[in-house]
């Protein structure tokens, strides 16, 4: 199941879901983006993390053929009150990141309650969120599906039958087969692996057999020759040592490059890195080339991507690869390759 929400974290929902044609279904976060892909004529599965919250919204889910994550009574009660009989819903349980979904202790009822509604949907499965599948210690994750598999079996019991799940998102699916442990379930919900970036907090995407999707690229638009002393930019918080020769590249903050993003970053121009020198500006940003001969006007600059893992980027900005991918601004061109 492809996680396709915030428009594919940034690389276009239609787009990615077309490219993923291989998947078996997919997942997004809120009713407009499940709309908008079958508007897009992605006739497959299509899993809505967050549920729907009227009666509006679960009626134009369930003519959409849209399967509903259930996590709070409220979904439960409307569900009561409609006809569902043609839905999927997967019951979400929260085995520990005690941010959506049922205590394993209440999952039971809920099941109970939406088979006796009138207009039961034709199958129930069952899912939960693992909240710290990025980290070394495996302790918590494993307390999270011990919990679950302890549900699952509970389930079995009462209902002669195993329910279908889903546990591993790309970190759980990654952890889980490398670990060997079952952190995956019936339906894996890969979402940032599928964009070339690392989920897991020590192994890098290259290792991990992961490229990238997305390179974020410009161009060196002018050149300017630097003396010993002089600051660069917004603050002067770059300073040149030495005679400096500095390329202006047209990127910044309005394009979804992090304004804190710090001196010294890394850039890629025509290759070769070289260091952000100052502060980011709304449209530009500096970068000392004074260690790289022949750079010219019109010569392409990599932010992320081909040559320039992200994930490295968004580590020196003291954020993750995520919110990289989704401030990439509207008005940055999308160019297909």
């Amino acid at each position: 199941m492809a996680v396709v929400k915030a428009d594919a974290y940034g690389h276009g929902a239609a787009r990615v879901a077309a490219a993923l044609d291989d998947a078996d279904g997919y997942a997004v976060a809120r009713l407009g983006e499940a709309l908008a892909l079958r508007a897009a004529g992605i006739d497959k599965p299509i899993l809505l993390l967050e549920g729907v919250f009227s009666a509006e919204e679960l009626a134009q889910a369930l003519a959409a053929r849209i399967d509903l994550a259930v996590h709070d009574p409220s979904q439960v009660e409307l569900l009561e009150q409609a006809d569902a009989s043609g839905a999927v819903i997967w019951l979400q349980v929260d085995t520990g990141m005690n941010r959506l979904g049922f205590r394993p202790e209440q999952a039971l009822a809920v099941r109970a309650r939406l088979l006796a509604a009138r207009g039961a949907p034709r199958e129930l499965r069952l899912m939960t969120h693992l909240a710290r599948a990025d980290e070394t210690d495996t302790a918590p994750t494993a307390a999270q599906t011990a919990r679950f598999d302890s549900l699952v079996a509970e389930w079995a019991a009462t209902a002669g039958a195993p329910p279908v799940t889903s546990i591993g998102n790309s970190a759980g699916t990654l952890r889980g087969s490398a670990a060997q442990g079952a952190t995956q379930g019936d339906w894996i919900r890969p979402g940032i692996a599928l964009y070339g970036a690392s989920p897991l907090a020590d192994r890098a995407a290259a290792e991990l057999g992961l490229s990238p999707v997305m390179t974020l690229e410009t161009a060196v638009i002018a050149l300017r020759d630097v003396p010993p002393g002089e600051g660069v930019g917004y603050g002067a918080t770059w300073r040149a040592t030495r005679p400096s020769r500095i390329a202006i590249l047209a990127a910044g903050y309005a394009d979804g490059v992090p304004r804190h993003l710090p001196s010294g970053a890394p850039v890629l121009i025509g290759r070769r890195r070289a260091p952000l020198a100052g502060r980011v500006s709304m449209d530009m940003i500096a970068v000392d080339v004074t260690d790289l001969p022949s750079v010219a006007v019109g010569e392409r600059a990599v932010l992320w991507g081909e040559g320039l893992p992200v994930d490295e980027v968004a580590a020196r900005a003291g954020t993750i690869a995520y919110e990289l991918f989704c401030r990439v601004a509207p008005r940055v061109p999308r160019v297909e390759r």
